[in-house]
């Protein structure tokens, strides 16, 4: 363990993805493990992958970004190894588990491929961790202590990066083209507050999704700005956040004569299959069928600067770094079992 330095690791824990046609049932039905949805029903979900040879980016592109951070903590002078674990396929977070615990890690930091609060972007990787503490427990293997780093929804430098995304893509139109800058992030079912006194769990994610994007649009210099949702999935009667944005991009069209947008997936760390599918493949045809030029930002995972900000987590956590936010919203964090907490108790706040 480094001097100064109280975590031995660092944890990357991610979705994961098939990579080959016969992986994507398999993987399809770890994703919907507990619902009862028939073979049937899977394959055609799987279209989406089979379009790709079976093959999701997302495993690909995590280890671009671990290979980033890895050089990043060199640079810095932080030696911790880092490893990889997935909820739905290989290389599985058990597995991952074990093997940490086998070389003598014991205090990890958990880095959640996820910048926002909520169930899906949090609370299930709260529940990833706590069936990794069960799973060694039951192999009788030494305790693993994680700490899982915050959300970053609103980090100077995610928020930067993000932004110079735009105005590179905004520079593919033409001078004569007004592109709409229209924000997309994953839809999630619309949830209630319950018996408590704060916000739901959608009302959380859908607030930070929403402070992002009018971070990102002021840090690009943009006046103007939509947020929309996509890749809603569920039976029908339930509500998801919405519009969905090809139904979006059509009605704008159809109304107003849209001609052009710059679509930026705020919601998405990397071209995941949300990305590749969802916008490249799907909001492109429609796109192209209604003569609208549509042009996407980059999304942060896999350049440099995304790897600084996690290793600025990483020092955030263990009290080297001031917390940095932008905006008015805290720098939200969730622990493992669930407590909402503001950010590390060892390190101040203060806004960049």
């Amino acid at each position: 363990m480094n001097q100064g330095f109280p975590y031995d690791a660092l944890l990357v824990l991610s979705f994961g993805g098939p990579e080959a046609d016969e992986e994507v049932i398999p993987f399809l039905q770890n994703v919907t493990r507990g619902r009862g949805i028939p073979v049937e029903r899977l394959k055609v979900v799987g279209e989406h992958y089979y379009h790709f040879g079976g093959v999701s980016p997302i495993n690909r592109l995590n280890k671009e970004m671990i290979a980033n951070i890895e050089a990043e903590l060199d640079r810095r002078g932080i030696d911790v190894p880092v490893y990889f674990g997935n909820r739905n396929w290989h290389p599985f977070l058990e597995d991952t588990a074990e093997r940490m615990a086998a070389d003598g890690v014991r205090h990890p930091l958990v880095f959640a491929t996820s910048a926002w609060g909520g169930y899906s972007g949090a609370r299930q990787y709260d529940e990833d961790i706590r069936r990794a503490r069960a799973h060694l427990a039951e192999r009788g293997a030494p305790e693993l202590e994680f700490t899982k780093l915050r959300q970053f929804f609103n980090h100077p430098g995610f928020i930067d990066e993000m932004a110079a995304g735009i105005r590179d893509a905004r520079a593919k139109f033409g001078a004569d083209e007004d592109a709409r800058l229209v924000f997309t992030a994953h839809s999630v079912p619309v949830t209630d507050r319950g018996q408590g006194e704060g916000p739901a769990e959608s009302e959380v994610y859908e607030s930070q999704v929403r402070e992002a994007a009018r971070l990102v649009a002021a840090a690009a210099g943009e006046s103007e700005h939509d947020l929309v949702w996509q890749s809603r999935s569920g039976p029908p009667h339930q509500p998801w956040l919405e519009p969905d944005v090809v139904d979006f991009v059509t009605g704008l069209h159809e109304k107003e004569g849209l001609g052009a947008v710059l679509n930026c997936p705020v919601g998405f760390i990397s071209d995941h299959m949300e990305v590749v599918w969802d916008l490249d493949t799907e909001l492109k045809q429609a796109c192209d069928e209604m003569g609208v030029h549509l042009e996407r930002s980059r999304t942060a995972g896999t350049t440099g600067p995304f790897a600084r900000v996690v290793v600025d987590l990483m020092e955030e956590a263990a009290g080297l770094r001031d917390i940095e936010v932008r905006g008015d919203m805290p720098a939200w964090g969730v622990s493992v079992d669930g407590e909402p907490v503001d950010a590390y108790p060892r390190a101040s706040s203060r806004t960049a």
